[in-house]
């Protein structure tokens, strides 16, 4: 009886280190692809309205332009740089390490190449000295955070590569409307939101200015999730009503 015990107590001690075992694994799975190949990010801000709204869960490509020290949980800085991978390209709607702390992640869309010089006059942004072509579209219409419906007019840009995306317009008069010339350093980024007049961006050089290369964390790809808010995470009852379905697996643009 006693010997039969024994090997009860050791099939036991067994099943629970084979199940210690296999979260150990699923953890290191996770941490692995979350650092290579894609990792999720959700929107906490009207930033990149009318491409992005609040409560939108994406999944951005770690692999798209290579890997930094940014690039590892906790910015271990393993290495210098960036290795692996392409650069960003004009119009890509980019996660980056906020220049200032090195910690906060951003979203914003690279207008800016190094060497590139930038300039927003009336509205209107000039790149490398000429105008990026924008069409005026239908408005925008959109409940903000407070429940207000609000109408904004919206453009379509397109870059001098044929990218094309919506931006809006809140006012013509506002604070970044009108800009000094900015001139791209090299191995940086000029980065702004798609909602121009509700955007701390590159614009403002105190409090993003140009992003270092090596502060990329990755391209975003496409939306998995989306939220308008209305339900609590316990309210399992109105998930449904409160999920945009047609956002879900909308690719970036």
């Amino acid at each position: 009886m006693i010997l039969g015990r024994k090997k009860e107590k050791t099939k036991k001690k067994g099943g629970i280190m084979g199940t210690i075992r296999m979260v150990l694994y699923a953890i290191l799975a996770a941490v692995v692809l979350r650092t290579v190949a894609l990792e999720p990010f959700n929107i906490p801000s009207g930033s990149m309205i009318p491409n992005l709204l609040v409560g939108d869960y994406l999944f951005v490509s770690k692999y798209a332009y290579g890997y930094s020290k940014y690039s590892l949980p906790w910015s271990i800085p393993l290495w210098s740089g960036r290795i692996l991978g392409d650069l960003p390209e004009r119009g890509d709607v980019a996660v980056f390490k906020l220049p200032r702390d090195n910690e906060t992640d951003y979203i914003k869309r690279i207008i800016g190449l190094p060497g590139d010089t930038i300039q927003v006059r009336d509205g209107l942004v000039y790149l490398n000295g000429q105008p990026i072509e924008r069409e005026k579209i239908e408005d925008f219409n959109y409940i903000d955070r407070y429940g207000h419906k609000r109408t904004l007019e919206q453009y379509e840009e397109t870059l001098p590569s044929g990218v094309k995306y919506r931006v809006l317009d809140a006012t013509p008069h506002g604070s970044l409307d009108n800009t000094q010339v900015y001139t791209v350093p090299k191995d940086h980024y000029f980065a702004m939101g798609d909602n121009r007049d509700n955007s701390m961006d590159s614009r403002v050089l105190s409090a993003v200015g140009f992003v270092p290369k090596e502060n990329l964390v990755g391209r975003a790809e496409f939306i998995f999730y989306s939220t308008n808010g209305a339900a609590k995470i316990w309210e399992i009852w109105k998930w449904g009503e409160s999920t945009r379905g047609e956002r879900l697996f909308d690719s970036i643009k």
